[in-house]
């Protein structure tokens, strides 16, 4: 959940005000000439947030993964 948006001066400037925001689960938007460059998120929610972005990417199912590996290992063929 976006708590604030800041420029990078203001980040630095005012940067033990933006800790205490993540500190109570808000994330922080840093922008630089109007454009977002980076994100001040809470420690705890780095690893969802990473593994959500990656949903979906690998269709395949994994026992299928595991069959082709064998095969191509060992050089199965049906």
């Amino acid at each position: 959940m976006v708590k604030a948006i800041a420029t990078s001066t203001e980040f630095k400037n005012k940067f033990e005000h933006f800790l205490n925001i993540a500190l109570n689960g808000g994330e922080i938007i840093v922008t630089k000439n109007g454009k977002e460059v980076g994100r001040f998120i809470p420690s705890n929610t780095v690893t969802s947030f990473l593994s959500e972005s990656l949903l979906g990417i690998i269709d395949d199912d994994e026992t299928d993964y595991r069959e082709e590996s064998l095969k191509s290992k060992y050089e199965i063929s049906d």
